[in-house]
């Protein structure tokens, strides 16, 4: 690297002070030998707000790429109905966060031209229930737009928003459109649990070629945990073996991870090890990190917050019995919620969606463990 290039770089840096800046040969290798020794550069960790590792990788990478640009209702002057682009529109602008009118088919079809001509779009559903009313934009236009076009085109964009229920909302605005999403050849679907997860997922989602479905949690904003404030990149696709375990394992993404984790730590005071699976990803699905820990515990349970007909939990039990058929002691059991819309009652809730205790009851059944 010549020092007229670094100058462009670090402009600040006095020629005179650049050699003590520049790496010589001798630390370049003696670099490489320590990695290859096992050594790895330690990242500086803080505790961060969910919604703030959201807010760090959209903005750095509005930073890094001039063509990614926020649109979405409320995201602006609001600053986020979640907060999650507060004081974006003061250090990017109006060009580059753009309020909408509540007109979701609009906004995401103006996010699918601008990605076909160049831009990267990030477009916030205030919940993925107002997709539907953009369902036609996001899969017979995003999905379809590279294979439709013979490869001349592709649709860089990001389609984000929370999943899910959150509370007392009711029907029309609790529901999980997961599955729905990766039944679209041509979507990637994502659906992080963790802050860490958020941001790593996130900016990589943002740097795909494909359109990405990247589905939030309105409980899980607030949520605290480890980021590290060095940059740092995730892939999609690579399920996360967050617990190792040895008698069944327990599968699951988003916010249900909390019940999968809770559900462990019961588990342990048995004496039962489960080892547990973030697929942080439902489309494409990290398959063989699955089979592999099956081959291990031969048991599995699925924990997944959508509706049974036909959801994720449907499709893994069946790949799982598929694939590793002669290692499983027992079928595949799966938690979902009730196959209803979801009530209003915060009783009736309780007893729809998973919970701790169905998911004990059923790594019990599977291992024949008395209840």
């Amino acid at each position: 690297m010549s020092y007229s290039l670094i100058e462009k770089l670090i402009p600040s840096y006095p020629r005179t002070l650049l050699p003590y800046y520049l790496p010589t040969a001798a630390a370049c290798r003696s670099f490489a030998e320590r990695l290859k020794t096992g050594f790895t550069l330690k990242k500086t960790m803080r505790q961060i707000q969910f919604r703030e590792a959201l807010r760090e990788a959209l903005s750095e990478e509005m930073r890094r790429d001039p063509r990614v640009f926020l649109m979405g209702e409320e995201v602006a002057q609001y600053n986020g109905a979640y907060k999650v682009s507060q004081g974006m529109l003061d250090e990017f602008g109006p060009e580059r966060v753009i309020d909408t009118p509540i007109a979701e088919l609009g906004f995401a079809g103006i996010g699918v031209g601008a990605a076909a001509n160049g831009l990267i779009p990030v477009i916030e559903f205030m919940t993925f229930n107002f997709s539907l009313v953009a369902i036609d934009q996001v899969i017979n236009s995003a999905a379809k737009l590279y294979s439709m076009s013979g490869g001349q085109y592709s649709c860089p964009i990001v389609f984000r928003g929370p999943t899910g229920n959150a509370g007392m909302l009711s029907s029309q605005h609790s529901q999980n459109f997961e599955n729905w999403y990766a039944n679209t050849p041509g979507l990637k679907v994502v659906v992080p649990s963790n802050p860490y997860d958020a941001k790593g997922l996130l900016k990589s989602a943002i740097r795909d070629p494909d359109p990405v479905i990247f589905m939030e949690s309105e409980l899980m904003y607030g949520d605290k945990g480890e980021v590290p404030e060095e940059e740092y990149l995730l892939e999609i696709g690579k399920a996360n073996v967050v617990r190792q375990g040895k008698h069944v394992t327990l599968v699951s993404f988003g916010k249900m991870m909390k019940i999968a984790y809770t559900a462990a730590d019961e588990l342990a005071k048995e004496g039962i090890e489960a080892e547990v699976i973030d697929l942080r990803s439902v489309r494409p699905i990290d398959y063989d990190t699955l089979i592999a820990s099956v081959k291990k515990t031969n048991r599995m349970v699925v924990i997944e917050e959508a509706w049974p007909l036909a959801s994720i939990s449907s499709e893994l039990s069946y790949i799982v019995q598929r694939r590793a058929f002669d290692f499983l002691d027992a079928p595949v059991i799966r938690i979902t919620c009730a196959d209803v819309p979801l009530p209003y009652a915060p009783t009736l809730i309780e007893a729809s969606l998973p919970n701790v205790a169905r998911v004990v009851k059923a790594v019990k059944e599977v291992t024949y463990a008395k209840a």
